[in-house]
């Protein structure tokens, strides 16, 4: 195996096969995550339980995920990214086998979090691996096509899951992330060379203290955003969440700042391409997570259009994003990135724009031309920015800046479920209905569909403002930051320095 890739790594379409290994198992997580929800009412009838207790199925993995990242990240900065990703692929397949072969919800849930800390072990090492094996001019389009290969595995998840549930059963919604882990298992063993990804060998120890704040700080932040509007924003409970969230992250950075060998190194967002990047990518992901999570209430209550409809017209977001990313990415590693970034977010500005101003009679076309519109300057910021990222960040740090990107995207994601629900129910209390958005599938009161349709216009005016803050941060991001090339930092570690 070792010859075979030390053979391989000599061949210019090298970094090709191992990202075909990289990219199987990004595709498999994703997919994996979004054939969970097609199953979910599935399994509560089979566990006869309610749909509240089963979606614990889903929420297990979000916080494993989310809490593990960022020290996963670290992790495979100093043991071996090729060793914790292929961890992780085993860890992932274990996982399946134990979920398929569940007896009762609390036994597949226990599964769940072992899935996630795998899929942690996986984002948090994949654009790293990326990024260390395409040329530094080249890292755009690495970043873009991987970015490519999630959004078909985010847009393949529905799909295959509905078919696996339809025809063979929920079991196989997990038994079919069998197959493809293998192939990239057997992938990663026998075409990665472990040489050419960072590795830190001075006895340098794991940010014990590090990893645990972080980890208290982010699933306590991701519970109050989960439960925030169940209980009441000024409820003692979310208050006291809230003071805890606070004081666990300024406990996080003291610690950072003073740690020998910090999990996370704070001056990475002393400069800026660093600092205003990580920020504007909340902020897209932010706006983005917000149009997945209330259009679909929008096409079925106001619209009145069935689920199978509103995934045909939400596909061609999903498309276009796949088609712009690695489009984008070439062409920021020929002019840079700083243009494709400000214009990425302008254009989804004037997407997002138009869906602030749409009624209860607003013409079909015209809310898919907006939706690619927005789709579109999505896909054209998201590598270009993911590339100045890594750019700011020697290389061996890319693990746990990888980890960082993935972390930023997941909190955005819940994060904008919390933001989406307060304003739109909000609205809808103002006027008199109860903030419950299960009322709005209904779609008979016209009143409450209107208190809806006002709430979220007022959601996406907010949003595409703050894409224009987005732009504003991108522009004056400036130039990319002097660190450490993934080609130059292979051949440091070739020589064992």
């Amino acid at each position: 195996m070792l010859l075979l890739s030390r053979a391989l790594s000599d061949s210019p379409h090298y970094k090709w096969w191992v990202f075909g290994a990289v990219g199987l198992g990004s595709f498999t997580g994703v997919m994996s995550m979004g054939m969970i929800n097609v199953a979910l009412p599935t399994i509560a009838g089979h566990f006869q339980t309610d749909l509240p207790t089963v979606q614990w199925v889903v929420i297990a993995q979000t916080l494993t995920v989310s809490a593990l990242l960022l020290p996963m990240g670290r992790l495979s900065d100093m043991v071996g990214r090729k060793q914790v990703y292929i961890v992780g692929l085993l860890l992932l397949m274990g996982a399946s086998v134990f979920a398929a072969s569940s007896t009762s919800v609390l036994m597949l849930v226990a599964s769940r979090v072992i899935q996630g800390t795998g899929a942690a072990m996986t984002q948090g090492v994949g654009m790293a691996m990326v990024t260390s094996i395409f040329p530094e001019e080249e890292r755009g389009k690495g970043l873009g096509t991987h970015m490519s290969v999630i959004g078909a595995g985010g847009m393949a998840g529905p799909v295959i899951g509905g078919l696996l549930v339809s025809v063979l059963g929920w079991r196989w919604v997990f038994l079919i992330n069998l197959p493809m882990a293998t192939i990239a298992l057997v992938g990663a063993l026998l075409l990665v060379d472990s040489k050419l990804f960072f590795r830190e060998r001075r006895g340098t120890r794991f940010d014990w203290p590090g990893a645990a704040l972080s980890t208290a700080a982010l699933v306590t932040f991701l519970m109050l955003m989960t439960n925030g509007y169940r209980l009441g924003w000024t409820s003692p409970l979310i208050l006291l969440a809230g003071a805890t969230v606070i004081a666990l992250v300024a406990a996080f950075i003291v610690w950072e700042l003073r740690a020998p060998a910090p999990m996370l190194d704070l001056g990475l967002f002393r400069r800026r391409v660093f600092s205003l990047g990580v920020s504007a990518s909340f902020m897209s992901f932010l706006s983005t997570g917000s149009i997945r999570f209330m259009m679909p209430f929008y096409l079925q209550g106001v619209l009145g259009y069935h689920p199978g409809q509103v995934g045909l017209i939400m596909l061609p977001t999903a498309i276009t994003m796949t088609i712009m990313g690695p489009i984008a990415g070439r062409l920021s590693d020929r002019y840079g990135y700083r243009a494709f970034n400000v214009a990425g977010l302008l254009i989804a500005s004037i997407g997002i724009f138009t869906i602030s101003r749409v009624s209860e009679a607003t013409p079909l076309p015209v809310i898919i031309g907006a939706l690619v519109v927005q789709s579109a300057g999505t896909g054209l910021f998201g590598s270009p920015n993911s590339s100045s990222i890594f750019s700011a960040a020697e290389g061996n740090r890319h693990g746990v800046v990888s980890a960082l990107l993935s972390l930023v995207r997941n909190s955005a994601n819940v994060t904008s479920i919390a933001v989406a629900t307060a304003v739109v129910t909000a609205t809808m209390v103002s006027a008199g209905y109860a903030p419950d958005l299960g009322n709005v599938s209904g779609g008979e009161d016209m009143g409450l569909l209107k208190s809806f349709v006002s709430g979220m216009n007022t959601l996406y005016l907010g949003m595409g403002c703050l894409l224009l803050v987005g732009a504003v941060a991108s522009f004056f991001k400036g130039p990319a930051a002097t660190g450490i090339s993934p080609r130059r930092g292979a051949e440091r570690v070739r020589a064992g320095n």
